[in-house]
């Protein structure tokens, strides 16, 4: 019998369509020989839809016309499955039974931890980060205060909320040159795919800039801008008792800062897959060089750092940390973590000779792993202490 892998993607999320694109790309690499595939996408307005015509790339130019032509469904549980139901009149009808859920989500609202925390609520096994692991790698600010409360090393930073800068701008201004020498680096505290962020270089810029920035978050990252910099990629595959590295990669951007543009919209020169080429390719169509071309002792730094970040936030499945290197002091910082990469960085294993479908497998067995083990965990026990009778 093959196992019912229920494949989410979509949500509320300003990531929406780099979801879609590494969803079809997961979808089309698992292997049907051991998988059955139920898509399950999430609109942006936070309905669920099932229906095999989601696995066509093309249908996702009318977003409209995919939840016209899908299912609308509801969840429950029985027995460790997912129960995905349709609503049939005044009745119900059971559509799937889902063995095990493979989110491929990216950004807020769904790879935060929000996801996560609906499957653990049924108890659901589910490929990759738990909701804590995700909501840390999420929010850019407390990631950078665990890793620095370790040791790990940061670029130097400041934060903003978006309070500060509405009653007082001249002194929120004050707080980050106080601290760090323009120009800085502003990211949204809670999104990803360099949606959002901006350079500043000086007060006029600060003003008008963090204005835009504001429009998409309630708190921001302000970090010091390394100017001369390299950027290194590298994937982690495990859990906290095994990790095991990718080769390394090193984006090329094409303008300032390695943008939403450079990621999504790019040549493709850095990697292909049969139906996903040119712009609808996700992560895969970024340019680079892999392997980067570094130093044997930065690279032994950098796969230590990304184990060490890895288990410090408890990660599973498969995850992409992000390098800095300044170029001016070659020191090297770790500069985020995504939980969920674009594309699941498959290309970043394949020089090592495990294959897109391997990936999958492998990911998934680690959720199995992590399910069994769960299971053994008592959470609550059968005593009801409302019930009891006081005594006297």
């Amino acid at each position: 019998m093959k196992t019912v892998i229920g494949v989410f993607f979509g949500g509320k999320s300003v990531e929406h369509e780099v979801s879609i694109i590494s969803a079809l790309q997961v979808i089309e690499n698992l292997d049907k020989e051991k998988y059955d595939i139920v898509p399950i996408y999430i609109s942006k307005d936070n309905k669920f839809y099932s229906s095999q015509f989601l696995e066509d790339i093309n249908r996702y130019k009318d977003l409209d016309e995919v939840k016209k032509s899908s299912d609308e469904v509801y969840f429950t549980h029985e027995n460790g499955s997912l129960i995905v139901n349709k609503k049939d009149g005044m009745l119900k009808k059971v559509l799937y039974k889902i063995d095990i859920a493979f989110p491929v989500v990216h950004g807020i609202n769904v790879e935060d931890g929000t996801l996560e925390g609906f499957l653990e609520m049924y108890n659901i096994p589910y490929v990759g980060c738990d909701v804590c692991a995700s909501a840390v790698g999420m929010n850019k600010i407390i990631f950078k205060k665990v890793l620095e409360s370790s040791n790990i090393p940061v670029i130097e930073y400041e934060t903003l909320n978006i309070s500060e800068f509405e009653q007082d701008s001249q002194k929120a201004y004050e707080k980050i040159t106080k601290k760090l020498n323009l120009p800085v680096i502003v990211k949204p505290a809670n999104l990803g795919s360099s949606v959002g962020i901006e350079i500043i270089r000086n007060r006029d810029e600060f003003l008008s800039k963090m204005q835009q920035v504001f429009e998409f978050c309630e708190n921001v990252l302000i970090e010091r801008c390394v100017t001369n910099l390299r950027e290194i990629n590298c994937s982690v595959i495990g859990d906290f008792s095994s990790q095991e590295v990718s080769v390394l990669e090193e984006p090329i951007k094409e303008d300032e800062i390695l943008s939403y543009k450079d990621k999504y919209m790019g040549n493709g020169k850095g990697g292909k897959l049969s139906k996903f080429g040119g712009k609808s390719s996700g992560m895969a169509s970024l340019t680079r060089k892999i392997p980067a071309e570094l130093t044997k002792d930065q690279q032994e730094e950098i796969y230590d750092l990304a184990k060490n970040t890895f288990k410090l936030l408890n990660c599973e499945g498969v995850s992409r940390i992000d390098f800095i290197i300044d170029n001016d002091t070659q020191k090297i910082y770790v500069n985020e973590i995504n939980t969920i990469p674009g594309s699941l960085s498959y290309y970043l294993w394949e020089p090592k000779g495990l294959k897109f479908n391997e990936l999958l497998d492998k990911v998934i067995r680690i959720a199995i792993k992590r399910q069994e083990r769960r299971n053994k965990i008592v959470y609550s026990t059968d005593v009801n202490i409302l019930n009891m009778k006081s005594k006297k």
